[in-house]
């Protein structure tokens, strides 16, 4: 299960928010086909957010092919957008989190990180990120994109 984090001050809407973080969760390989979302009642339980909203982002996630509605049951992931290598487990990840790590301990920020992160993968892959109905989101000349590894948490591994 995925517990959502909303960030108020992103300026990137709610929906949005628990679109992508579903997203992610489905590239981390923390979502699998079958898994149940979590029912709009607990994401308004924890999130303090309109039900409307819950709703609409996994309108969304349908639309997308994602995720499906069973009525009367609730949400599932309907495919997932794991890879090889990019799963929560793999060794890349231990290796990106050590090189975080030694970011914060050089003095680096967390604006610092994601400037240099984004850098480099522009440099690697080319000017904006990679597609996904979710990848980005503009308010007036900026364009924010998201950064929810920090804000996905697996149920059973104990964070929240």
């Amino acid at each position: 299960m995925v517990e959502f984090r909303i960030d108020r001050r992103s300026g990137v809407a709610p929906y949005v928010q628990i679109a992508r973080q579903v997203e992610q969760a489905l590239r981390l390989g923390l979502l699998m086909p079958g898994d149940q979302l979590p029912t709009a009642r607990e994401v308004v339980a924890a999130t303090a957010i309109n039900p409307n909203t819950v709703l609409k982002a996994y309108r969304e996630l349908d639309r997308a092919g994602l995720v499906e509605a069973r009525p009367g049951l609730g949400t599932f992931v309907r495919r997932s957008l794991a890879r090889p290598g990019a799963a929560a487990d793999s060794p890349l990840r231990a290796e990106l989190a050590g090189w975080a790590e030694r970011a914060r301990a050089a003095g680096l920020d967390r604006d610092d990180v994601s400037a240099l992160v984004t850098s480099v993968l522009d440099e690697c892959f080319g000017g904006a990120p990679p597609g996904g109905p979710y990848a980005t989101h503009s308010t007036g000349n900026a364009t924010h994109h998201a950064n929810t590894t920090d804000h996905i948490h697996h149920a059973d591994e104990g964070t929240g």
